[in-house]
């Protein structure tokens, strides 16, 4: 059996353009009939790690961080709005949306992954911030979206207060920054090659041809 090619993908689950690249992906993916070739894991990274409990409004924390004007956010989220809908994802930006702390999302995903479900639990995640004006950062939430998923909602909580579970994390976060990792989403494919941002569909399906033929011939 020939070994799958390895995807992480650094991402934050409140990143638009991780949504968007993954769903370009995910396409690229399926339209190549590839879906038993390739093993994809998520790697933490937080795009706001010192962000408040409260959070902030959405529109402030753009203009504090980037400098945008409300006319340049304003086409922002048109634009990635319209790229939603081409991959049937829904950005629903409203006045009152808050950009929110993902520490707590990330400890959960890590405990996804042991049962194959970090996938799942990334996109109910990330529907549930830009689709559904949910508070990831709220645990009811986070344990409303393990129960979604059919993971052990309990079990998965606990992981909150444990100290090694968030140390891990930390860890994933550091030795991804210390890889110059520093924007996202980044695509690493067997740990040797990254692509970074939300390519499109035709990119990310030439990369997958040319990587999985290279390593038919290893």
């Amino acid at each position: 059996m020939t070994q799958k090619l390895k995807i992480d993908i650094v991402s934050d689950v409140v990143c638009p353009w991780c949504t968007i690249g993954y769903k370009r992906l995910e396409k690229a993916i399926i339209e190549l009939g590839i879906q038993d070739k390739v093993d994809i894991e998520w790697q933490p990274f937080e795009l706001n790690p010192n962000m408040p409990v409260d959070g902030q409004n959405l529109d402030e924390h753009i203009t504090e961080k980037y400098g945008s004007t409300p006319e340049q956010q304003k086409d922002s989220k048109l634009m990635m709005t319209e790229a939603g809908e081409e991959l049937d994802f829904t950005f629903d930006y409203f006045d009152e949306m808050r950009m929110v702390n993902t520490f707590d999302a990330h400890v959960l995903l890590e405990y996804a992954k042991d049962f194959g479900k970090q996938t799942e639990l990334k996109m109910c995640l990330t529907t549930a911030f830009f689709s559904e004006r949910k508070d990831v950062s709220k645990r009811d939430i986070l344990k409303q979206a393990l129960l979604a998923v059919g993971l052990n909602a309990d079990e998965g909580m606990a992981k909150l207060d444990n100290e090694n579970a968030r140390k891990e994390v930390r860890t994933k976060q550091d030795y991804w920054k210390s890889l110059g990792v520093n924007s996202v989403p980044t695509m690493v494919f067997n740990r040797k090659s990254a692509v970074t941002g939300a390519q499109p569909v035709a990119t990310f399906k030439q990369v997958l041809t040319e990587l999985l033929k290279e390593q038919q011939t290893v």
